[in-house]
């Protein structure tokens, strides 16, 4: 990486604890006559990443900082002692902070307000489960940042796993917490994402073919639906031994383009003594044109309704009772990207049970 006008390289299969840089303006120079260098440190270092006028060095169990301008002033300082890398691979600068991968799941190396200091956090624990599942048995790590989405992507990348069946983790930053969601079907060799006339392109190589894809373009997977499904948590408003008798549900989203999916209803955790409604269609046509984006006309496929709205509520009667209920979308994958912003519920209550 470059470093105050320096080139640092790590990783010599010789030397795994060394850190190597070359004399200033010249990566290919190492003359410690006219500024090139050596330090080492007492770890295997995994990874290097700049952040914030400071070289991160992450090893397999310690952290370090170098600062400093020149071989002539150059000093490293122990941000951890306790906490490591697993994959130099995984380290990417994400909402204004250091994300990389550590042998318990997703951390931070976070700035504060007082310069020069750090903190360190865990983001992942509350899905621990799906790093646990994957950390032991991957042999590949690949990241990647989607700038304008907030959003980091981790794949786990396991010999002789076909890549329909490879997973990721989706880390998204919402307000100041973490959202998480599993990926699957993506293989990659390598990523990378660069912006170009303002425009975010989002790169991957396959592992087994060689071409090159590019993320976050169209409504499928390379020609294949994606089915998507979202399920609220299980609700009971505050007294799970009173009945509620289901009056009527409101629904936020924010579309692209026209979207046709389903909406059900699901009382009593999905009892099989409970009676679950048949689907209700959650259709919308009159959506916001966007100029510079929509084209008019029932050929587009990207369409729209001059003077409607951005964010349309979705109001459906609804049928049924129960002492929980939890909602669940499903969509084909024919439609462009929406977004589900919330819900509300109408109901009567019932007899306690």
């Amino acid at each position: 990486v470059a470093f105050k006008e320096h080139m640092f390289y790590a990783g010599m299969s010789a030397n795994k604890q060394e850190l190597v840089f070359s004399v200033p303006f010249d990566e290919d120079n190492f003359s410690i006559a006219i500024g090139a260098g050596s330090i080492r440190v007492d770890d295997t270092i995994t990874g290097l990443k700049v952040f914030r006028d400071n070289l991160f060095i992450f090893c397999e169990n310690r952290i370090f900082k170098l600062s400093g301008t020149s071989s002539s002033d150059f000093a490293i300082t122990a941000v951890t002692r306790d906490i490591g890398c697993i994959n130099g691979d995984t380290i990417q600068e994400f909402a204004g902070d250091l994300i990389f991968l550590g042998p318990d799941g997703l951390r931070t190396v976070a700035g504060t307000a007082r310069i020069g200091d750090v903190e360190l956090g865990t983001i992942s624990s509350n899905v621990q489960s799906l790093f646990d599942d994957n950390l032991n048995n991957a042999g590949e790590f690949e990241s990647v940042v989607i700038p304008d989405k907030t959003q980091y992507r981790i794949f786990f990348s396991k010999a002789g796993e076909a890549q329909g069946t490879t997973e990721g983790v989706i880390c998204v930053m919402k307000g100041q917490g973490f959202e998480f969601s599993k990926l699957k079907g993506i293989k990659p060799s390598a990523t990378d994402t660069f912006i170009s006339s303002g425009d975010v392109i989002v790169l991957h190589g396959d592992f087994a073919n060689g071409f090159i894809y590019r993320q976050e373009s169209g409504n499928d997977f390379d020609g294949t639906i994606i089915n998507g499904k979202y399920r609220s948590p299980d609700l009971t408003f505050g007294d799970a031994g009173i009945r509620k008798h289901m009056q009527r549900v409101i629904v936020n989203y924010e579309p692209e383009s026209s979207i046709d999916a389903d909406l059900f209803l699901r009382y009593d955790y999905e009892s099989r003594d409970a009676v679950q409604p048949s689907a209700y269609p959650l259709d919308s046509e009159d959506v916001a044109a966007i100029y510079g984006t929509t084209t008019y006309g029932t050929s587009s496929s990207v369409k729209g309704t001059y003077g409607g709205t951005s964010r349309p509520l979705f109001r459906q009667s609804v049928e049924g009772s129960g002492f929980a209920v939890a909602l669940r979308v499903n969509d084909g994958g024919s439609t462009a990207p929406y977004s589900l912003k919330g819900f509300q519920v109408e109901y009567q209550i019932g007899a306690r049970r």
